[in-house]
């Protein structure tokens, strides 16, 4: 090996992972190097050998390898069976190696005579070899990925992926539930199933584990009620004031755990006496008659447990308050019998004479005395001072803080015996006595009796990380106190009383706080450490020697936030994030670091104060510390056995088996009393991290290349040194202050609250940067990059923090809070505060207490630019343009930035605050600056000094302007008045918009202030000053808006650039002037002082309005809600307005139910609208849809009344039917004529369903009175005088008439002519138009710009859109596309072509289309009151005509909209040119030569040729149904005769008909279609037929039916399908040419037809096609074809049609 190694002080080319090693801590020792051809990442160390994992994964091992078969003597070797492979992480045991590859797969290799290489049958295994762990319990099993492994002398240990602890080898250590060893296999250590297992650690012959606290994200076992081993209550619980304590401070008295073979051979151990100052604890808290004072390791069997009356004398003793001593041996009585006591820490400072006089009062023997020191002194131990009975509590009081805390501190409050022992029943039972014994750490904490958990949210991910950080600030809840089966069952609030009364309990828990988030990203530091295996040394930390068989926690490290353990042969370390080292177990050499005894418990190292300890390792009987010292270079202590050379023969002696004379050996040899720096560690280099194993050490360094090593170890160091000053300002400071209990009294409630929150928000500060630190530690021990910084990635968890820390504590100054504080703490600390100076790093001369306090609360802030330098520093080491630069830059830019405006924050906060004091003193301005001041409030400027006053102000009056970052205050007076601000008003800046006035106009300096409701100048001294004053108001309303009071950035009156905050904002208001808007609140937009835009509206009466807002009104959409007290419900209306009120189209929900949906004008019905009263099944339910006027129905309109089946269509006047209207009624009844006041009353006419008429006087409904005619439906008639109501008896003067008796010229009397009564068609529904023509810009119709109307429509088409693209649903995709082929306006002026014409009627189809275009809004509103006319009770066949007459109304009304929009388009009948070849005229009805829809040179254009495809589809259910209804005879007998005659056979009805027998088809060509479709049957030839059928020539016989003319018949079937009158002309037309083309290919030639060869055939095939309303559609087509038409070949068609159809009703069938 020597040819390999060189002196460390050598150069060499290797920068990274470099390895020193050396023995012992002497001033000779020089490490030396041992040369590697790769940095070396992990280091293991064995007693007698090594194993390295170097970069890219190889392991080499070193040493004495006797399991190998050759070995090469001298330096290391790589092991060849792992080349393949790529290790992460190495272990070495005594005598065995193992190693983890990448895909968490363990090798194995060296000693296997205990199994612990875990491969049956093997003694030794010379090279590494896979063993797999597989978990059984899966189905199928599989293998567990390992992590990291950890060797012992017989055992080793697997942390896998899942966290879990596997073991194999031989002993207890393994912690199974097994009774054979070796264990062969890997087994999961069932005990610590469940928890999240962070690392683990194996001494020679025992095992630890660091495990993160159970937080509730973790899945924890079913409760248990009781302890499986000694069979006591697992939780206790004490109630206190208002809530209960719950502990789980339980486990088993030492050894119950074991079985009764091994109690037996372990029972002398109970009363092993370790040192004079160390308290034994016996399982039974027996005495123990032991009076050897050195450790005894063999089970002496003739050592028996205390008689049972020994037990009964001291349990009456103690009950008595007097501790009993042996007869036999007081000294080992009170020593061995002390048992375990939890003493409890809370005053950091107590003085000597306090702990004088509290020991006094427990004995009456005042021999002893207790002398306190510093911070690590040690109390004397207490041997040779119990000499008589009355003096054991002394001993015991004495032993006990020296056992548990190194400060005699803790006992000054921890028992007052005396007045406890009053308390106590005089038999306390034995049996339920948890026997624990804690200890606390200087500094830190208090005991670790169990805390109150409150877990955080973000506990519910796998890993914690900043969870459960409230644990150790619940500290001050936590106090207990136990002695043996004494103290367990004493009220938590009676030892409160008896032992603090000045202090209070209180928990530093962040209140309201949140951790910051991403919980998995910063390592958790709420962790146990478990241990399990031999205890003879004390080394499992349980406070007794024995074994344990499974994993038990260490209760006193609980709150220590251990981050790593480490074990050796027969000691065990653990390193807190505070930089601390906890040390227990084998004390031979000095390698706990504290004194010359053993420890059963863990207890602090002894370094000197600042020395921050961050990576440990133990050896066999030695321990390694790095650790930071003054410079950023890690420096390393030693602590154990001076190694020599003569000595490496000793070394085979197995540790944990050495006997007592070796023992005494080597303490002559020479080791530490306590950890010694050794002096050659500067010259290593940076030391990354440090191995120690058997009696070697290893350090791990790296060169400073370009600075960056050096940089990664100072932002390291610096967060390490950084937390471990908060801690102490936490525990020193904060703590003892929240304790003092007349705090919250001094302070006032609610700064008390904020004093808490800040606390909160300080423990959260400190918590995170406690978790950083390890982050940060981690990454030097491992990875040394950037990459893993989270101070990059993550800097927002930071930057978060800290803004929350900083607005929290600028919040307290504020309100006074730290000044409010400085009576409590010279209280507390006294008149010199030097541990406040100290920890505030204050260098000033008798500073105030005050400003100490605040530079403590503002010290985190300073780190924050200590991150900024640091990450630069890093980034200097790096090439500008690389990844890792701009990252590190980036960072450090953020944290530069935020430490600026953090300053200039508590710049704010003092300035406020100084102005809070500085407050004028008057009474009235006290409540105003109570008023006034708010947490969050900071002050910009004010005006003092008259440099601003207000326009045109009284003489005497005084105002004062201030100006805040949340608002202006403007507060008045008058002058000589004694209350000098009697007045005050608060402008929030949100709602302020400031205007400077040209000085030129008023020659003043003048700013006008705009708020909702007032408008005032202030007038300033100067230029200056007004730019001043502009540009601070200017910048901090800019801020208010952007939301960043003061978190942004900081105004400075007159400083900065100008900043223009924007004019249209959102804001909240709450209106304060009577007025409309009294109290009212108002959030939404704003314009310059009103609001404008979108908003919300609220009066406190419960009334709201959401919508549009124009100049602070309501005007465009919105929806209000009123509620209507007197039902108990809302009113409710969504619609338009203007001016703030109602206007336009909306639809208001009435709370009785009551819906209007229509036209609204200044807040009234006003224009066309519906209202529907009651819902179907209520007393009175009824629609009335028409014309309103400011509220009340005038006009025309249709009142349906439901209940009484009455439908009114006619004139209306204030609510009541005035004028000319027509009734109609569910039972057939007609009434037409004139109202008055609601009532028939007048002329009228009235028809029965029978065709019974009268026509005459009416006064009341249906009740006629006066003169009229009486006409019977047989044509016989009454004239004479009526009176009576219809359908009751009638009373009648006059005659009786008989129309056929009487010559013929006579009969003109009785015709009766309906429609001469009731509301022409063009004055109905006309608010609908004029609300169309209005839509277009128009005051009536016809009058206004046609450029003007089209730019409405494209208004009317955008806002429309807008408004309902939040409710996708209502626009479908298609209709999409219509709006946005719509948004285009067609050309509008110019000739009108043909082309043009086409485009024109394109557009007015796609305009119908769609609702939002006022076209569109038209024909669907004239759709509605046409259906609600003439559908229901309207649907009588009288008002027929009328029907038809409105929808001609609609079309002219219509056209005279569309020729304004389009103005040169012909009127009704004119004429566009067609671009076609010169053709005649005119065709020749019936001539065939020219192709069937030949052009005709023209174009007639007509409102119903452009208007009806558009309006008619819609119209046509109602309008069909009249006819259906006005023709039901005839069409009965039409269809009678239809029935008859198509039982007739093809030839026979020919005949029958008429028709020539050239027409009769001969044959008929069947076109058989593919399987299963239905046949279609042709005549003529076969190129009718389609290519994919087979056409098959039938014979026509006498029996062959609905065969011949079959296409003819199907076309003239699709009349019924089509809606317009020229679609069913075209389907006319088409079914000619069917029967043409059928003759002309029967007649092989051109032929012409006669009318008298035609008719018979069309009226064939009329027959054939079984049309069921013929009449009714011929009818249509009569009343609404267009004129231009019927002289047309098309006229002609449609009147032989009609002929056919006369023909068939009057066919005689013989």
């Amino acid at each position: 090996m020597e040819s390999q190694r060189k002196s460390s002080g050598d150069d060499d080319g290797g920068e990274r992972g470099l390895l020193h090693t050396w023995k012992g801590y002497s001033c000779s020792v020089t490490p030396e190097r041992m040369l590697l051809p790769r940095p070396v990442l992990q280091v293991a160390l064995g007693i007698r050998h090594g194993v390295l994992l170097v970069e890219g994964g190889q392991v080499y091992s070193f040493g004495e390898l006797p399991w190998k078969q050759s070995q090469v003597p001298g330096g290391p070797t790589q092991e060849c069976a792992l080349s393949g492979q790529r290790v992460v992480a190495v272990a070495a045991g005594s005598f065995h190696s193992g190693a983890v590859t990448e895909d968490g797969g363990v090798h194995m290799w060296g000693d296997n005579g205990a199994g612990q290489c875990g491969l049956s049958g093997l003694s030794a295994v010379p090279n590494p070899t896979p063993v797999a762990l597989v978990d059984s319990d899966t189905v199928p099993p599989q293998t567990v990925p390992v992590l990291e492994l950890a060797c012992g002398e017989q055992h080793t240990l697997a942390l896998s992926v899942k966290r879990e602890v596997w073991a194999w080898g031989s002993g207890c250590q393994l912690g199974l539930n097994v009774a054979t060893f070796p264990v062969w296999k890997p087994q999961k250590v069932e005990h610590l199933a469940g928890r999240y297992v962070l690392q683990v650690a194996c001494g020679a012959l025992h095992s630890l584990a660091l495990v993160r606290c159970l937080g509730s994200q973790d899945v924890q076992r079913p409760p248990v009620d009781k302890c499986r081993h000694c069979n006591q209550l697992l939780y206790t619980m004490t109630d206190k004031e208002d809530h209960v304590i719950i502990s789980d401070g339980h486990y088993c008295p030492p050894g119950a755990e074991l079985t009764k073979d091994e109690r037996k051979l372990e029972a002398p151990a109970h009363g092993l006496k370790t040192s004079p100052s160390e308290p034994v604890l016996s399982s039974h808290t027996s005495t123990s008659h032991s009076d050897s004072p050195a450790p005894q390791t063999s089970a002496d069997p003739s050592s028996d447990s205390a008689p049972v009356q020994d037990l009964e004398k001291e349990e009456t003793a103690l009950a008595n308050g007097v501790l009993p001593c042996s007869d036999s041996d007081p000294t080992a009585q009170s020593e061995g019998g002390s048992g375990a006591v939890s003493v409890v820490k809370s005053s950091l400072y107590p003085d000597e004479q306090a702990v004088k006089d509290y020991l006094k009062k427990l004995t009456d023997n005042t021999q002893t005395e207790a002398k306190t020191g510093g911070l690590h002194s040690l109390l004397p131990s207490a041997v040779g001072l119990a000499s008589s009975p009355s003096a054991t509590l002394n001993t015991l009081v004495a032993s006990c803080a020296s056992a548990v805390g190194e400060r005699v501190a803790s006992t000054y409050e921890a028992l007052s015996l005396k007045k406890m022992m009053n308390y106590l029943p005089s038999g306390v039972s034995r049996s339920g006595a948890p026997t624990g014994l804690t200890g606390t750490a200087p500094g830190v904490g208090d005991n670790t009796t169990e805390r109150v958990r409150q877990e955080d949210s973000m506990q519910g991910k796998k890993s914690s990380s900043t969870g459960d950080i409230r644990e150790e600030e619940a500290e001050s809840m936590r106090r207990r106190l136990s002695l043996p089966g004494l103290l367990s069952q004493v009220s938590p609030r009676l030892l409160r009383k008896a032992v603090r009364p000045r202090m209070r309990a209180v928990a530093l828990t962040p209140l309201g706080a949140a951790v910051p988030e991403a919980p998995e990203v910063l390592p958790t530091l709420q962790t146990e450490v478990w241990s399990w295996g031999h205890g003879e040394h004390g080394q499992l930390g349980h406070g007794d020697n024995l074994a344990r068989l499974k994993p038990l926690c260490i209760k006193s490290l609980n709150s220590k936030e251990v981050v790593r353990v480490a074990a050796g042969a027969g000691h065990s370390l653990a390193l807190t994030a505070q930089s601390q080292v906890f040390s227990w177990g084998s004390n031979s050499s000095g390698q706990l670091g504290h004194m010359e005894s053993p420890s059963t418990i863990p207890r602090l190292a002894k370094l000197s104060e600042g020395i921050r300890v961050w990576d440990v390792s133990a050896g066999s009987k030695h321990t390694l510390l790095l650790a930071d010292g003054d410079c950023i270079q890690p420096i390393i202590y030693y602590s154990g056995q001076q190694a020599k050379e003569t000595e490496e023969e000793s070394e085979a002696k197995e540790p944990g088996h050495q006997e007592e004379g070796e023992e005494k050996q080597e303490r002559a040899g020479g080791y530490t009393p306590q950890p010694v720096l050794l002096p050659f560690c500067m010259h290593l280099g940076y030391v990354s991290s440090v191995f120690a194993g058997g009696k070697r050490c290893v350090a791990l360094s790296d060169r400073n290349v370009m600075g960056f090593i050096a940089s990664l170890h100072e932002l390291a160091a610096a967060e390490r040194k950084f937390y471990c000053k908060l801690c102490n300002i936490k525990t020193q400071i904060i703590r003892p202050l929240l304790e003092l209990e007349s705090l919250s009294s001094t302070l006032g409630q609610v700064t008390f609250g904020f004093l808490q929150i800040l606390a909160g928000q300080f423990s959260l500060l400190c918590h995170m940067t406690g978790q950083h630190a390890a982050s940060l530690t981690a990454n030097l021990r491992r990875g040394r990059d950037v990459k893993s910084l989270l101070i990059l990635d993550h800097a927002g968890i930071f930057l978060d923090s800290y803004n929350e820390y900083c607005s929290t504590l600028g919040n307290f100054q504020v309100m006074g809070g730290i000044q409010a504080l400085t009576k409590p703490s010279l209280d507390f600390f006294g008149k010199s505060p030097e541990l406040l100076q100290r920890l505030s790093e204050c260098s000033e001369e008798n500073p105030a207490v005050a400003d100490l306090l605040s530079a403590l609360f503002y010290l985190p802030i300073n780190h924050i630019h200590e991150y900024g330098r640091l990450l630069l520093k890093l980034a200097t080491c790096f090439e500008v343009c690389s990844d890792e630069y701009q990252r590190l830059q980036d960072s450090c830019s953020k944290f530069e930035a935020l430490s600026l405006q953090l300053k200039r924050r508590r710049k704010d906060a003092e300035y406020t605050f100084h102005f809070w004091k500085s407050f004028p003193g008057k009474m009235t301005v006290n409540s105003l600056r109570d008023s006034l001041r708010k947490p969050h409030r900071r002050l910009i400027c004010e005006s003092s000094n008259k440099a601003l006053t207000l326009q045109n102000a009284g003489r005497f009056s005084v105002n004062w302007f201030i100006l805040f970052n949340d608002a202006l205050v403007h507060a008045q007076g008058v002058a000589p008045c004694k209350n000098l601000f009697s007045t005050h008003h608060v402008f929030p800046l949100a709602t302020l918009w400031v205007e400077p006035i040209p000085e030129e106009n008023t020659g003043t300096y003048g700013l006008k202030m705009i708020t909702p409701e007032e408008t005032f100048t202030l007038l300033a001294s100067s230029p200056m000053e007004k730019a001043k004053w502009l540009r601070s108001i200017n910048q901090t309303v800019d801020q208010a808006l952007s939301g960043a009071t003061h978190d942004k950035t900081s105004v400075s009156p007159g400083s900065g650039p100008k900043l223009e905050p924007p004019i249209s904002r959102t804001a909240s208001y709450t209106f304060y002037k009577d007025g409309r808007l009294k109290e009212a609140t108002y959030e939404g937009r704003w314009l310059a002082g009103k609001p404008n835009g979108r908003g919300v509206l609220k009066w406190p009466d419960g009334r709201i309005y959401t919508g549009e807002f124009k100049n602070g009104l309501e005007d465009g959409f919105g929806e209000f809600t009123a509620p209507n007290k007197a039902l108990n419900k809302n009113d409710h209306y969504q619609g338009h307005w203007k001016d703030g009120k109602m206007h336009g189209l909306g639809t208001y929900r009435y709370a009785s139910g009551e819906v209007y949906d229509g036209s609204f004008q200044d807040g009234m019905r006003h224009g066309h609208g519906m209202l529907r009263s009651g819902k179907l099944n209520t007393s009175s339910p009824s629609v009335f849809i028409g014309q309103w006027v400011q509220d009340k129905k005038t006009g025309y309109g249709v009142f349906d009344d439901i209940t009484k089946g009455e439908k009114y269509m006619g004139m209306w006047q204030d609510h009541l039917r005035q004028g000319t209207g027509v009734v109609v009624t569910q039972f057939g009844l007609y009434y037409e004529g004139t109202f008055k006041d609601n009532k028939m009353m007048g002329t009228g006419i009235l028809l029965s369903e029978d065709d019974t008429t009268y026509e005459g006087e009416f006064s009341d409904d249906w009740t006629l009175n006066g003169k009229g005619v009486l006409t019977m439906a047989n044509s016989d008639y009454l004239e004479g005088s009526f009176g009576g109501e219809w359908g009751s008896s009638l009373k009648v003067t006059g005659s009786y008439f008989k129309p056929h008796l009487f010559d013929a010229d006579k009969e003109k009397t009785h015709v009766v002519k309906l429609g001469r009564l009731c509301v022409c068609s063009e004055d109905k529904w006309q608010a609908v138009f004029v609300e169309c023509w209005s839509q277009l810009g128009c005051e009536t119709s016809g009058q206004g710009e046609n450029w003007k109307a089209w730019e409405n429509i494209a208004v009317a088409l955008t806002t429309n859109r807008w408004q309902i693209q939040d409710r996708p649903e209502i626009l479908s995709r298609s209709h999409s596309r219509t709006l946005e082929s719509l948004e285009v306006i067609p050309q509008h002026v110019g000739p009108i072509t043909m082309d043009r014409y086409h485009i024109i009627r394109l557009y007015l189809i796609k305009a119908c289309d769609t609702p939002l275009h006022p076209l569109g809004r038209l024909v669907e509103t004239l759709v509605a009151v046409y259906r609600m006319t003439y559908v229901g009770v309207g649907a009588n066949r009288r008002l027929l005509p009328q029907a038809v007459n409105e929808i001609k109304s609609y079309l002219n009304r219509i056209f005279q909209i569309v020729r304004f929009l389009f103005p040169d388009l012909p009127e009704e009948g004119g004429q566009i040119p067609e671009p076609t070849t010169n053709l005649p005229d005119q065709k020749e009805p019936g001539s065939t030569d020219a192709p069937p829809q030949s052009p005709k040179p023209v174009r007639v254009v007509s409102c119903s040729a452009l208007l009806l495809p558009v309006l008619l589809p819609r119209l046509y259910p109602p309008l069909f149904t009249l006819y259906a209804l006005d023709k039901e005879k005839e069409d009965g007998v039409y269809w009678d005769c239809v029935l008859r005659l198509n039982k007739q056979a093809d030839l026979a009805l020919l005949a029958f008909l008429g028709v020539q027998q050239k027409f009769w088809p001969v044959t008929i060509s069947v076109c058989m279609p593919a399987l299963g479709e239905k046949q279609q049957v042709r005549f003529g030839c076969s190129s009718y037929s389609t290519p994919s059928t087979s056409t098959t020539k039938i014979q026509v016989l006498s029996s062959t039916k609905d065969a011949c003319f079959a296409s003819a018949v199907e076309t003239l079937q699709q009349i019924s399908t089509t809606f317009t009158p020229s679609d069913k002309l075209q389907v006319i037309q088409l079914t000619f040419e069917e029967i043409t083309q059928e003759v002309q290919s029967l007649l092989k030639q051109d032929f012409l037809w006669s009318m008298d060869d035609l008719f018979p055939v069309f009226l064939y095939v009329v027959l054939r096609a079984r049309i069921r309303n013929l009449g009714s559609e011929v009818s249509l087509i009569e009343d609404l074809m267009d004129p231009s038409v019927q002289h047309g070949e098309h006229g002609i068609m449609f009147t032989t049609l009609k002929a056919c159809y006369y023909q068939i009703q009057h066919e005689k069938i013989t």
